[in-house]
């Protein structure tokens, strides 16, 4: 089914940003890993995974719009050099694809292609509700007992929650 060019050029720009997030997170995750940080590790590793979700799923809907997905353009990614940096740029990473995420609902509901705006509210949901919601909680979670006890909360293999 051939769909509108303006939102398959803005699907692939969704499509570069959650690729972007992918690559971060996996950096940020490896990074963990290696200092020890396993609850961290594995939080990150999970939102790796949920970030490639959301590129398969709009790469699905591109290719089922008769459009060609990107699937080699990435923004530039943002590697912190420490827990919160790291937290900070993934939160600012977040809200980056949210705001788009708000733009291109708006263009498919202007194009009367309800099928990828429903897509994407579901992605909107996931990623202000679990990504946005996770890191602006652990960032506060820095402020209320300080970096180390943060770090040290961190170490363990439990719930990352």
């Amino acid at each position: 089914m051939q769909g509108s060019q303006k939102v398959i050029d803005l699907l692939n720009k969704q499509l570069t940003l959650e690729l972007s997030s992918m690559d971060q997170y996996l950096a940020h995750s490896k990074m963990y890993e290696d200092w020890g940080l396993s609850r961290l590790h594995h939080k990150l590793a999970h939102e790796y995974e949920e970030e490639l979700d959301h590129a398969k799923r709009i790469t699905e809907r591109i290719l089922f719009l008769e459009g060609t997905p990107d699937t080699a353009s990435r923004a530039p990614i943002k590697v912190g050099e420490n827990v919160q940096e790291m937290l900070e740029n993934d939160l600012a990473a977040e809200i980056t694809v949210k705001d788009h995420l708000k733009k291109v609902i708006a263009v498919c509901e202007e194009e009367q292609d309800y099928v990828s705006r429903e897509m994407l509210e579901a992605l909107l949901d996931d990623t202000e509700m679990d990504h946005i919601y996770w890191l602006e909680q652990h960032i506060g979670l820095i402020k209320l007992i300080g970096l180390p006890n943060y770090i040290q909360s961190q170490m363990s293999g439990g719930d990352p929650t």
